[in-house]
């Protein structure tokens, strides 16, 4: 799969493929006889699983700093969990704190038309 399909296919443009590539979020992609790149279904498996946590909040840098321990071997399993279980707790900590929002945006918008109507008749007085 060149980077254009792969950019397509997960939407996300190629500049970040790239960029994620130099700084060691996916491995090095492999390359055709002319340089283009060449995804591979583990490429493929990096790129979903960089996006998926990106969409979940977690920075680059601790995206970088669990691509390098995984990339340590089997050693750093432990600090690997903790490491996710601890963005889990700030995910979490950010979904309540969006809860709670819609739930005062569901308030606001509840008889939101009777209230404005009310607001603007006293104003039109």
């Amino acid at each position: 799969m060149t980077i254009t399909e792969a950019s397509q296919k997960y939407d996300i443009s190629a500049d970040t493929l790239r960029y994620y590539e130099r700084i060691g979020l996916i491995p090095p992609v492999n390359r055709n006889a002319n340089g283009i790149r060449n995804y591979t279904e583990e490429d493929c498996n990096w790129v979903q699983f960089i996006k998926c946590m990106r969409g979940a909040g977690l920075s680059i840098e601790v995206l970088a700093e669990y691509v390098a321990l995984f990339q340590q071997g089997t050693s750093t399993t432990q600090v690997r969990k903790e490491l996710l279980i601890e963005q889990r707790k700030q995910l979490m900590d950010r979904i309540l704190e969006m809860q709670e929002t819609l739930e005062r945006l569901d308030k606001k918008i509840d008889g939101y038309e009777d209230r404005v109507l009310v607001r603007e008749k006293e104003l039109r007085k």
